[in-house]
């Protein structure tokens, strides 16, 4: 949406890159289009080595770079998301599932 407002890519990148901890929930649920990319590596880039982001999602680290479209702007993405990375890993249960088969009384 902010991409349609006059200044409006510049106002959410200024935004978000002010917060000192930013958390993406749900990352790459969707895959993100081309100006999308874009937009996440400036973003990334202006967080980089300046504050902290969280992203939570339910896809492997390894399957990250194939979501972002594997060209060059997943590979810029990658970089500035896995060097000064701590990695937390929860496992393989999915809440969701487990949580969706239990029958309340």
């Amino acid at each position: 949406m902010a991409r349609d407002k006059p200044s409006g890519t510049t106002k959410f990148l200024n935004k978000y890159a002010a917060f000192s901890l930013l958390v993406i929930d749900e990352w790459l649920l969707d895959e993100p289009d081309e100006s999308t990319r874009s937009m996440l590596l400036e973003l990334l880039e202006r967080r980089y080595d300046q504050a902290s982001t969280v992203f939570c999602t339910q896809y492997a680290q390894k399957d990250w770079h194939q979501r972002l479209g594997s060209g060059v702007h997943a590979d810029a993405i990658m970089d500035r998301i896995v060097h000064n990375t701590i990695w937390v890993e929860t496992g393989g249960h999915n809440m969701r599932e487990h949580t969706a088969g239990q029958v309340k009384a």
